[in-house]
């Protein structure tokens, strides 16, 4: 259980708390229209372009959430040479981010996701990306910009969105310095094997299913894959997310299963960043599992409601908590 004042003294202590995030920083670019006619060219729907919008996305949408929780937030990755690369970095640091470790790199280009929305529903996603491994003299420059930073975080998190950055020599070379704080994953399933001795990973449903290899159709199943992943990479706890059936928690000695706080949905995207965000802060400000797990269950239940990204502030969240 969490009850408001125990949720009002954690969530208070998030500006005090510095985490540095490391991972695959992206933009999202939107391209809001209407749909009122069929092309005569082709069998798809004309969106008419009402407006456009860019901000942060992949690890860079996990810090905005923090920064909008109230906490210091340091961001880690590389983005390419053009100009998406350099709208992120004033969006970024106009907020109070920290950037000085993120990096400038002619292997690849800026990741941009670009969203086609019309009548409040995504019709169109269009990738711009590299997911090759970064090349080593990237990977070195980038641990060594980290180790410092991480040195005065009270927690890291590794934002995976399998593009690249989160190789085996940086995540064993963090995952060690940073032991004895707060570690948390939001991983890719065939990335799993990378995140040994974590406090707490953050899989969807079907990350999970792929990292342990079967179905999860029963809460049998569930339990058995938070089990499975728990021992195998010996890990602090997993957090399964479930989408309308919520979250599921295994620390070690409980499972637990949270129902989910979204009473109306129009977006999913960014919630496993509002999940991650949020249990993470909830953890370096002392909450057990359980609590971590409940607040981000409440945030990522407001996060669903908006249409696009969407950070919800410290004062949102604890008027949320019942």
């Amino acid at each position: 259980m969490l009850t408001y004042s125990r949720a009002q003294e954690i969530i208070s202590r998030f500006p005090s708390l510095r985490i540095i995030v490391v991972g695959d920083l992206m933009v999202d670019a939107y391209i809001w229209g209407r749909v009122s006619r069929i092309s005569p060219e082709a069998p798809v729907p004309v969106v008419e372009v009402v407006k456009e919008e860019t901000r942060p996305g992949g690890a860079a949408n996990v810090g905005l959430n923090m920064l909008a929780l109230g906490a210091k937030v340091d961001f880690a990755g590389v983005v390419g040479f053009d100009a998406a690369a350099a709208d992120l970095r004033h969006y970024l640091s106009s907020r109070g981010a920290g950037i000085a470790t993120v990096l400038d790199t002619h292997s690849r280009p800026t990741t941009i996701k670009t969203r086609v929305i019309a009548q409040h529903q995504q019709m169109l996603r269009i990738d711009k990306e590299s997911p090759a491994a970064l090349p080593k003299e990237c990977l070195t420059a980038l641990t060594a910009a980290v180790l410092p930073v991480l040195r005065d975080a009270d927690g890291i998190i590794f934002s995976d969105y399998n593009k690249g950055v989160l190789q085996p020599e940086l995540v064993d070379t963090l995952t060690a310095a940073a032991q004895g704080k707060v570690i948390t994953v939001d991983p890719k399933p065939q990335n799993m094997h990378l995140f040994r001795h974590a406090s707490l990973v953050t899989p969807n449903k079907r990350e999970a299913e792929g990292a342990v290899g079967f179905a999860l159709r029963t809460e049998a199943d569930v339990q058995a894959a938070g089990e499975k992943l728990r021992r195998d990479l010996d890990l602090g706890a997993t957090l399964i997310t479930r989408g309308e059936e919520g979250m599921s928690l295994y620390d070690g000695k409980t499972h637990i299963t949270i129902p989910t706080q979204a009473k109306q949905v129009f977006d999913v995207t960014g919630a496993g960043d509002t999940v991650i965000s949020v249990a993470t802060l909830a953890l370096c400000a002392g909450a057990s599992y359980e609590e971590a797990s409940i607040l981000a269950n409440i945030a990522a239940g407001i996060t669903v409601a908006h249409v696009g990204v969407y950070a919800v502030p410290a004062d949102e969240l604890l008027a949320a908590v019942a």
